[in-house]
């Protein structure tokens, strides 16, 4: 894999499209300060991923786009493209040649694309981080950049190698995995306080919906109890229509009857008027004859009283002779006389005929009138009577028909009066019976409910004793982890490339035995003052004895292998110190090494005559106090007679290096064992927090089911009790109505006695009745006179 070429389009000071190809090998891009050289490199880093302006050498991000010169305008956007030979697979791509392009614009908005293909910028770092290079940058090394990476401490340098060595991308997985498992864990945790806190609230809202569940019931039953009372009100008014339309019917049969006699009641009154009227003109020609009559007798009386005058007037003395004869008057006096008393006679005869026709006219009509308000008041009653019999005879037919419904409807209430006393009985008895197991599931729930929480809380210290392991065993894993790398990279340093390396692997099985680095175990803290005490010894290699020596420093200078330092086997232990006695603070350097015994010799006599002491300023003092000794510091100082060895830039010796490396192992060895020790605990942690799981899960399902049953028996009991009350109350309901019904009906019973007595009598009341025959012939009669 290599870099085929590099496109850049208004990035930094390529402000028209540039594009450089490379070809395998090393290419080189030279130029004058202030040519873009550095900018060929940002443009680099920055195709693959780079976010921070710094690195790219500007304040912020936009600082990257062309920002133009006095000949020529700024850009919108930059864009950057790399294209790489894949022809060797080392990109997880199907293609032997990848491009990958940046483009940004000036609102900040940015695009990545792979062989043109629009993508994100975790896709284009998951396909450089396989390949060595991405935006950690550790295969270019700009300007300082050598410097920073020399003068880094320990934990940097190790960044740079995990990242040569793609550790970094799977270190960088797996915290992304821990975070995702941390913040899982804590949305688990979350999860389960919402779980308990909505199993506690699970207890008041089963009561609300209980409550809801009885308000329901009530309301239903409060429905059916208003359609039962529809239902009979509904059936009392069919009876009471039934009845009204029989009434009804009767009624009009009764109408009927009564037209038809009404209608021959009138024909009668239509005779009587016409015979009244045949009466009335003969009373008219009656009077007529009076009128004439009476006429006629005025005349009379006006001759009579003019005779009168003249029978006067003749009894008179004459005082003039008429003319007449007397005789002659005389017998005219005695004719006129004489009529006169005949018109008188017929006077008084027709005055009579007169009167006794007024009389009888007045009869007549008085007959007439009689006749005529008898027949009227006759018929009246007669439609009086026998519309009241109708309507009493409708009344008792009525009552009748309400008694016997009352009675039927009394009859079904107390069937019904009877089943709701037994349905109240039973429910009284299931009500008790259910509120008897109420009592036992509370009990229980108190008692599941301490397990359940003391559950909970045994699982949540399972919790915390698995999240305290977990965590010490990361712990434990990075710090030997990082133990590891640190005697790996320590026994990097034991590789020796002098003539002792050079005997280890060519003359290696010729009388030498092994590293003295690895041979003498030194004190932990006095590596270095050891170690400045043997000097060159201390990076020597064992000899059997004094001619495999002699034939490995031969070999050397036959083989020019270099040089080598070599501590004889075989070489004489010599006395130590004498017994001689150090100042408080100082240690004999024989002390605080542990030799095999074919080295004592040798390292004794290296380390004869030499105390170990803190720092440079007891060294000199005991030096000054006692010369013939020799004084190492544990900072590496070395003092003698007359001498002094220190300072810094010290070279490690191997003996050092090797004391690290064990001490290292070492402690390795601990952490590993801890380590084994926390994975044996966080397994039986593991175990116990599984068993409080399936424990609390076991106490939450009990607590589940005995909040479900006791629900339920809530349910029932609520369920239960409503009917109860419901059935009492239409017990109450059916005895009010039947005492009120039992009450109508005697009501009732006493209004039909009464209606048929009224009835009865009514009908053997003998209807009256007019004589018509007598009352015409009697009108015939007075119009015939």
């Amino acid at each position: 894999m290599h870099l085929k070429s590099l496109t850049l389009k208004g990035f930094k000071s390529f402000a028209a499209a540039t594009t450089l190809r490379f070809e395998p090998g090393i290419t080189c891009v030279v130029g004058p300060n202030g040519s873009g050289k550095s900018n060929v490199v940002d443009a680099l880093t920055w195709v693959m991923g780079e976010q921070g302006a710094k690195t790219l050498r500007g304040g912020k991000m936009e600082d990257v786009i062309f920002a133009g010169t006095s000949s020529r305008a700024p850009l919108g956007r930059a864009e950057v493209t790399l294209t790489i030979d894949n022809s060797d697979n080392a990109l997880p791509i199907e293609y032997s040649e990848v491009s990958i392009t940046r483009r940004m614009f000036r609102d900040g908005a940015g695009e990545y694309e792979i062989n043109g293909s629009s993508c994100r910028l975790m896709d284009v770092q998951e396909l450089l981080s396989d390949s060595g290079i991405g935006r950690e940058m550790h295969v270019i090394v700009g300007q300082g950049k050598l410097a920073e990476i020399l003068e880094s401490r320990p934990e940097d340098r190790r960044a740079y190698i995990e990242e040569a060595a793609g550790v970094l991308k799977h270190r960088k997985r797996r915290e992304k995995a821990v975070r995702k498992l941390d913040s899982m864990q804590a949305n688990l945790a979350r999860l389960t306080d919402l779980t308990t806190e909505l199993r506690r609230q699970l207890k008041p809202l089963g009561r609300q919906a209980e409550m809801a569940r009885r308000a329901q019931t009530i309301q239903a039953d409060l429905r059916d109890a208003r359609l039962r009372l529809a239902a009979d009100d509904l059936l009392a008014r069919q009876t009471e229509f039934n009845s009204t339309n029989q009434t009804e019917a009767m009624l009009r049969r009764e109408h009927d009857e009564v037209t038809t006699r009404l209608e021959l009641a009138s024909a009668e009154l239509a005779e009587h008027e016409s015979a009244v009227a045949e009466l009335t003109e003969r009373a008219e020609a009656a009077q007529q004859s009076w009128f004439r009559l009476s006429a006629l007798a005025e005349r009379v009386s006006a001759t009579v009283r003019i005779a009168t005058d003249r029978t006067q007037l003749l009894d008179a003395e004459p005082e003039v002779d008429s003319g007449r004869d007397p005789d002659a008057l005389e017998a005219e006096a005695d004719e006129v006389a004489a009529r006169e008393q005949e018109l008188l006679a017929e006077l008084e005869a027709s005055r009579e005929t007169l009167e006794y026709a007024r009389a009888e006219l007045a009869e007549r009509e008085r007959i007439a009138a009689d006749a005529e308000q008898a027949h009227r008041a006759a018929a009246r009653a007669e439609a009086d009577r026998r519309e009241g019999l109708a309507r009493l005879s409708g009344q008792v037919d009525t009552m009748r028909i309400r008694v016997e419904s009352t009675d039927d409807e009394v009859a079904r209430l107390s069937a019904r009066i009877e089943e709701s006393a037994a349905r109240v009985q039973q429910a009284q008895a299931e009500f008790e019976t259910v509120q008897a197991r109420v009592g036992e599931l509370d009990e229980g729930e108190a008692g599941l409910d301490d397990q359940h929480d003391r559950s909970v809380a045994a699982l949540r210290v399972a919790d915390e004793r698995v999240a305290e392991l977990q965590a010490a065993e990361r712990a434990a894993e990075k710090q030997a982890v990082s133990l590891q790398a640190r005697i790996d990279a320590l026994s990097v340093g034991l590789e020796r490339k002098d003539g002792a390396a050079w005997l280890i692997d060519n003359h290696g099985e010729t009388g030498l035995f092994g590293s003295v680095a690895k041979l003498v175990r030194v004190r932990p803290g006095y590596e270095v003052a050891v170690a400045t005490v043997l000097g060159p010894a201390a990076d020597a290699l064992a000899a059997e004895n004094v001619g495999a020596a002699r034939a490995a420093v031969a070999a050397l200078k036959e083989a020019d292998g270099g040089r080598a330092a070599l501590l004889l086997g075989d070489w004489p232990v010599p006395s130590t110190h004498n017994g001689e006695v150090l100042p408080a603070g100082g240690q004999w350097a024989i002390d605080l090494v542990e030799v095999p015994e074919r080295l004592r010799g040798a390292v004794t006599a290296l380390l004869s005559g030499v105390a170990v002491v803190s720092d440079l300023v007891a060294a000199l003092d005991l030096v000054a106090e006692r010369p013939h000794l020799r004084v190492a510091t544990s900072e590496g100082d070395l003092v003698g007679a007359g001498w002094v060895s220190g300072g810094s830039d010290r070279k490690v010796s191997t003996l050092e290096i090797a004391s690290e490396i064990e001490k290292a192992r070492t402690e390795l060895e601990s952490v590993e064992r801890q380590a084994g020790e926390l994975t044996a605990a966080l397994s039986g942690a593991k175990a116990e927090q599984a068993a409080r799981q399936d424990a609390a899960e076991q106490a939450l399902a009990a607590l589940n089911e005995s909040d479900a049953a006791i629900s339920s028996i809530y349910e029932q009991l609520g369920r239960l009790g409503q009917e109860a009350r419901n059935a009492d109350a239409e017990y109450q309901r059916l005895i009010k109505q039947r005492v009120e019904l039992e009450a109508g009906r005697n009501t009732a019973v006493e209004e039909l006695t009464e209606l048929e007595t009224r009835l009865h009598n009514a009908q053997q009341t003998p209807m009256f009745e007019v004589d018509d025959t007598e009352d015409r012939q009697e009108f015939t009669l007075a119009a015939e006179t």
